[in-house]
């Protein structure tokens, strides 16, 4: 209230509370306060107020909401809420609060500056240890990688992925154009099939070196993955004489099959160095982040009566890609390990 209006009804209490008419209160504060007192009708309908026993000179509480729910208070209690349980919902927010889900989500998106994101998959939750481990690994290799200029003509990458006889398109990819007022297209919910091929692929800065599959109803032992190796060093020597001669960094991740004791001794006896990869790191592995990912997009959609058909169009795949296709695909690891030392070894998106 106005100090004004504190004023007037001061005035008024006082006056009828000694016996003047409403009549001659308002006379008697037109005089003095001129265009500024207060109309008749207000006169009266205080008066009679003071009249009836009323003491007070404030208005009455009002009840309900606020006319305005984007006040202080009710913004601070909106984010105790939301801080309290992440994923609560905005009608809940407004029952709890008492007012409407529009001023919730003003208040969430305008005031608070919130919104609510799906959470994103990662391969796993990492400790401090392992975030500290990534970061370090990503130091040494950019150390490295700035005292070589050959650095990613060394790199040998590879790894093992499923290839399926049908990958049913994503909801994305089959997102079609339609008119203004059409139905939208409709697709049935369809699942992998039984039928995959195991392949593994090795590849440097000048295309792939090696594809091998594994025979259905085997796995990956350290003797299979022995005997790969030695096949990736003749791939080498056939394929790349002119690098032949540069020691080899192969580049693949720390499985327990890839560290096997056999494992490591040919690969020592092949005359590799291994690139340092950190535990849980398929955002720093080529065929991960960028060749397996590719291919089998360009595989989605189409289906394969056969094992052989399907090695056929992995190895067409691979053979029309130019050389500048594997390169990039080796030369994001610098970008990747300086984004992972930038967050501190967390997981990189893109």
């Amino acid at each position: 209230m106005s100090d004004l209006k504190f004023e007037h009804r001061s005035v008024i209490k006082f006056l009828s509370k000694e016996g003047s008419s409403p009549k001659n209160i308002h006379e008697r504060m037109v005089a003095v306060y001129g265009e500024n007192s207060p109309s008749y009708f207000q006169v009266k309908y205080w008066c009679k107020q003071f009249k009836w026993g009323r003491e007070s000179i404030n208005d009455d509480p009002k009840c309900g909401r606020p006319l305005e729910a984007r006040t202080e208070e009710i913004i601070n209690k909106v984010e105790d809420l939301v801080l309290t349980d992440r994923r609560v919902k905005v009608s809940v927010i407004a029952r709890e609060i008492g007012i409407s889900e529009t001023s919730v989500f003003k208040i969430l998106h305008e005031d608070l500056g919130m919104s609510k994101v799906s959470a994103r998959w990662i391969p796993k939750l990492l400790s401090p240890e392992q975030k500290l481990c990534r970061r370090q690994i990503c130091e040494e290799n950019l150390s490295a990688l700035s005292h070589d200029e050959d650095f990613f003509y060394r790199i040998v990458t590879g790894d093992e992925t499923w290839v399926h006889h049908w990958d049913p398109p994503t909801k994305q990819e089959s997102m079609q154009w339609v008119h203004k007022g059409s139905p939208p297209p409709k697709k049935a919910k369809t699942q992998f099939s039984a039928g995959k091929v195991m392949a593994t692929v090795f590849f440097d800065a000048e295309g792939i070196l090696l594809i091998e599959y594994m025979p259905k109803g085997t796995t990956i032992t350290g003797n299979v993955y022995r005997d790969t190796i030695k096949n990736l060093k003749a791939a080498i020597r056939e394929k790349r004489p002119h690098n032949y001669a540069q020691k080899t960094l192969l580049l693949h991740d720390n499985c327990r099959v890839h560290k096997a004791r056999i494992v490591q001794a040919v690969v020592n006896e092949c005359g590799f160095e291994e690139l340092q990869h950190p535990p849980y790191s398929p955002d720093l592995a080529p065929c991960d982040y960028y060749l397996f990912p590719k291919l089998k997009k360009h595989l989605r959609g189409r289906r394969f009566l056969s094992n052989d058909d399907l090695k056929d169009a992995v190895e067409s795949y691979f053979a029309e890609l130019p050389k500048e296709f594997f390169f990039e695909g080796i030369a994001l690891l610098e970008k990747r390990w300086n984004k992972c030392v930038s967050v501190n070894g967390s997981y990189v998106e893109k």
